[in-house]
């Protein structure tokens, strides 16, 4: 028989738990001997998808990939293919890359991705691109941004000139990338200028209102060529958080420019930030009163309401513990909430934290800290709650009903905790239908796992569903709330 232990971390190992799908999609153009073609990029994380058993040791995610090229309402190109990911006992993410030949003209691309393990999990993009490549004018493909580059042999879809080109996913450089590498061709130059020329390739930062700054610069010279291939790397380590845009250049001997691109990109660097907070002058701010404890606890209460791109400085603060970057960050916070007094906004809100601490206590860490706690502090007191500690057949859970869930504009949003380690308050989030939480089609199963005697289907990793019985409410309390 398996016991709740064995379903518990068969269903961690297969990813029946799941969040909407998370893909980057993207797309350069290029000219091969007078053919322009589309490479298209995708990069699926895993843990945004479902894996289904495979074989007796590995799991597997497979997705339903159709791309359209269209002019107008015709279609002139279509395509429909299963992507998989490699066979797996972990959940890895997985890429793919496309290539299509198309005649010079005006085009959207549509693609979506369908999860074929789980229903409804569907990601869609639409973008216009336009490909007007000559034969004697001086032209220059997209920047390809890179993840990582080698000399190779010819890989289907993932070579070019010589290299394996891998796709830097979703235009993001992350914390620990010290170079950001690129790929651009410039096509005709010896036709069209016929002598050395100079690539000049720089990067700008936005500012407010869109402005750039130039921050980083370089030059190099190049013979003419029919295809001069550009494969370059920049140093980034003191390049700080934000957004920016790679520009590369082709000027002629007199540096007049003759061609331009440009590619968008973002940066995250929290280590460059929290040296900029650690020299903050705050010392006439109610933070600067806080003890060291008073402040740890006050960051990582606050770190569910961290918009995303605050994440990493905040980890990076918590671990480094700098009194200066503590006080500056969690200051920062609440002024944002409430510029004329962040004191009350901070009072208010340690107040809620507290009570939030008490009631959801597990002995691992903070009460705010715990599912529960977290779910409470995102987004608010639910409507309605019905708690059950009594059900032999199930372990201790909870359901919580949210009437109107603004966050993402959806209503009667549910979520379900359950306790299968019996420890006092220490309840996992197992089920939710709001959007980007847990979503966990097999819930019922693993709420009732002491009983797959009783599972409805074909065996524990088909099954959705439990016999039903006076010993087992679950279903019917989650359907009439």
């Amino acid at each position: 028989m398996l016991t709740r232990i064995t379903i518990f971390c068969l269903a961690i190992l297969f990813a029946l738990q799941t969040r909407a799908m998370d893909a980057s999609l993207s797309y350069a153009t290029f000219n091969a001997q007078g053919q322009p073609f589309v490479e298209l990029y995708l990069h699926v994380i895993g843990q945004s998808v479902a894996f289904a058993q495979a074989d007796v040791v590995n799991n597997q995610a497979s997705i339903e990939v159709m791309v359209l090229f269209k002019k107008g309402e015709e279609i002139v190109k279509f395509d429909k293919y299963n992507l998989q990911s490699p066979l797996t006992k972990t959940l890895v993410n997985f890429v793919d890359q496309k290539r299509y030949a198309l005649p010079n003209g005006e085009y959207s691309i549509e693609v979506v991705l369908t999860d074929l393990n789980q229903t409804g999990n569907v990601k869609k993009w639409n973008q216009a691109i336009s490909l007007d490549y000559s034969t004697e004018k001086l032209e220059q493909s997209d920047i390809q941004l890179l993840g990582n580059f080698k000399e190779s042999e010819p890989i289907a879809g993932f070579t070019k000139n010589g290299y394996y080109l891998e796709t830097l996913p979703f235009s993001f450089y992350n914390k620990k990338t010290e170079r950001l590498s690129f790929y651009n061709e410039i096509y005709n130059a010896d036709k069209a200028i016929g002598d050395d020329f100079l690539v000049r390739y720089f990067i700008d930062e936005v500012g407010n209102n869109d402005s750039r700054t130039t921050v980083k610069l370089g030059n190099k010279k190049r013979k003419a060529e029919s295809v001069n291939v550009i494969l370059l790397q920049m140093d980034i380590k003191s390049l700080p958080s934000g957004n920016y845009y790679l520009t590369v250049e082709v000027r002629n001997r007199n540096g007049e420019l003759l061609s331009s691109k440009e590619v968008f990109f973002q940066r995250s660097n929290p280590y460059m930030e929290v040296v900029a907070l650690e020299n903050a002058e705050i010392d006439k701010e109610f933070v600067k009163d806080l003890t060291e404890k008073e402040l740890i606890y006050g960051l990582k209460a606050i770190s569910m309401k961290v918009a995303d791109k605050n994440t990493e400085i905040l980890n990076v603060i918590l671990k480094e513990r700098k009194p200066n970057a503590m006080r500056t960050f969690l200051f920062a916070h609440f002024a944002g909430m409430n510029p004329n007094n962040p004191k009350a906004a901070y009072d208010r809100y340690i107040e809620v934290a507290n009570a939030v601490d008490n009631t959801f206590k597990s002995g691992l860490g903070y009460g705010f800290e715990t599912d529960r706690g977290v779910i409470f502090m995102k987004y608010g007191k639910p409507n309605n709650r019905v708690v059950v500690d009594t059900e032999p057949a199930a372990p201790p859970y909870e359901i919580w009903v949210y009437e109107e869930f603004p966050w993402t504009s959806q209503n009667h949003v549910k979520f379900l905790f359950y306790n299968p380690s019996l420890a006092g308050g220490h309840f996992q989030l197992l089920h939710s239908t709001a959007r980007n939480e847990i979503s966990n089609r097999q819930w019922e199963v693993e709420l009732y796992s002491d009983a797959p005697q009783d599972f409805d289907g074909n065996g524990t990793f088909e099954s959705t569903t439990v016999s039903d019985n006076f010993l087992r409410q679950a279903r019917r309390l989650w359907e009439d709330m």
